[in-house]
């Protein structure tokens, strides 16, 4: 009798015990079939996108709409393929699942998004194709193609289209447009995608967050595609360039570039604002926009960043005046301040050579390289959140050293920061420094000059695409063998994943089970 009463009991709590545990083995398992279905949404989404190029090539009468086409209809069938045949026994997706996919899903779009420069009019060689589509969807912005001005406007469009899409993030746009993912995964996906230390959801649900973010990108792409229209610029290379802008990406459809409208005050003064909003947190802009000035006015991380746009400028300005450089008043004030955004911000657009202006520039470069933008932007580099947190924390030790007992913590933003991710914002410059150096070093294996090599290596890192010496003004990243642009390609991979999105699939753990 007492067996027969507590058999029911022990029944249910066997059964909760193995639902349980089959809850802890999917989560410590990799969910193919689910990756590769949301894979094929994806495809379909870059198909789709491979289309306004298809039909640019068309209204231009140019014969490079047939590449495009065929390149759309076999992402389009693949995607359909992979999106209807996987069929995932559970929609369940853990963390591993999403440092995969969004490794996976860039190197995927790169490799369909490079066979229309195989086979355009002036068809690239495969690793160079590679090398600008890589640079592209990560908002690098460097070039292996010599002369951009005789590529046609479809291959034009292609090359801003890719910026734009990898500007915001190619899932960020998926969590936007497929709202059933934010049941599946969609946090982890996000939080392997987004720029920065934390991700604040600004929405209840992941999928309205991307939603507003992609909103606010869209909308101040559209108005700096009005804005650059009313220049001296065609319609057609004002969409181009608002691409490149507001992604910080800098691909431009003029060999010479921007330089290319050097004399246009409005141009330069227009893309000045547009890459400095390009390099502010997209959640901050949101914020603003719905009248919350007060987050934008007690944000640490902006005023650091305009202070250091102000303070490089009076920098940038000094050292043009020693060199006996003056030329107006706008070489001391447009131009350097067009260079320091461009570079801060990561977009690599340039209106002269600035190597020119001396060393001293030159370094103040790299120091702007390697901080980057605000964290949550669509910009490169370390971002200056972390400098930030390093330099409060090396405050902190400074203080310890006098006072050991004393007990404090790293604030931002009026928020107390925990220790855990202090180590981890060290460890991440530990890391991305180490990153710079291997791939310089690997570089000079196939006999790039030492300094070209390391700033090629910081410049892809930093997905700021600028060149230096051999790859500097006036010249292109074809020049170096296709061995260093693979490892190049793989830095800005890393660079814009920032560093453990792909890293971690690399160590022996994430693959256990």
């Amino acid at each position: 009798t007492c067996w027969s009463s507590a058999w029911p009991a022990l029944s249910t709590k066997s059964k909760n015990y193995s639902t349980d545990m089959l809850k802890t083995i999917r989560a410590h398992l990799i969910n193919y079939r689910q990756l590769m279905r949301i894979m094929g949404w994806l495809l379909m989404i870059e198909a789709g996108f491979m289309l306004f190029p298809t039909l640019t090539s068309v209204a231009y009468g140019e014969s490079d709409w047939l590449p495009f086409a065929g390149t759309s209809l076999l992402t389009g069938t693949v995607g359909i393929v992979l999106a209807f045949r996987a069929k995932p026994t559970s929609q369940h997706m853990g963390k591993r699942d999403g440092f995969l996919l969004t490794a996976m899903v860039w190197i995927v779009f790169s490799f369909f998004g490079l066979i229309p420069f195989l086979f355009c009019s002036n068809p690239l060689t495969y690793s160079d194709a590679f090398f600008e589509a890589m640079s592209g969807f990560t908002t690098t912005g460097a070039s292996v193609i010599n002369s951009v001005s005789d590529m046609s406007h479809g291959v034009h469009l292609w090359r801003a289209m890719m910026q734009w899409i990898g500007g915001m993030g190619i899932i960020l746009f998926t969590l936007a447009v497929i709202p059933m993912l934010n049941h599946s995964g969609g946090m982890q996906m996000f939080n392997a995608e987004v720029t920065g230390i934390t991700h604040d959801k600004i929405r209840p649900r992941i999928s309205q967050t991307a939603k507003s973010l992609w909103l606010i990108y869209l909308l101040l792409t559209m108005v700096l595609i009005l804005l650059l229209w009313a220049g001296p610029m065609s319609f057609f290379e004002s969409v181009c360039h608002a691409f490149g802008a507001i992604s910080t990406g800098g691909y431009s459809t003029n060999s010479s570039g921007v330089a290319a409208w050097h004399d246009s005050v409005y141009i330069k003064a227009v893309l000045i604002v547009f890459m400095f909003l390009g390099g502010v947190n997209f959640g901050l802009i949101y914020k603003t926009s719905r009248g919350d000035f007060a987050a934008l006015r007690k944000n640490d991380v902006f005023r650091v960043y305009v202070t250091i746009i102000v303070g490089m400028l009076a920098l940038f300005a000094g050292a043009i005046l020693l060199r006996g450089q003056y030329d107006g008043w706008q070489s001391v004030t447009i131009d350097p301040l067009f260079q320091i955004v461009s570079t801060i911000t990561s977009t690599g657009f340039t209106v002269n050579n600035f190597e020119s202006w001396g060393p001293f520039v030159l370094s103040l470069t790299f120091v702007m390289m390697f901080f980057g933008s605000c964290a949550g932007s669509t910009s490169g580099g370390a971002k200056i959140d972390r400098i930030l947190y390093l330099f409060k924390n090396a405050d902190n030790e400074l203080y310890r050293c006098l006072y050991p007992n004393s007990i404090l913590s790293v604030k931002v933003n009026g928020r107390v920061i925990s220790p855990d991710l202090v180590s981890k914002v060290i460890a991440f410059l530990c890391i991305y420094m180490l990153l710079i150096v291997g791939g310089g070093l690997a570089l000079t294996l196939f006999n790039v000059p030492l300094v070209d090599a390391f700033f090629s290596s910081f410049s892809c890192l930093s997905n700021t695409g600028l060149g230096a010496g051999i790859t500097g003004y006036g010249n292109s990243y074809d020049i170096l063998p296709d061995a260093a642009k693979w490892i190049l390609s793989a830095l800005m991979l890393i660079g814009r994943l920032e560093i453990f999105t792909v890293l971690v699939l690399l160590t022996p753990s994430f693959w256990r089970r």
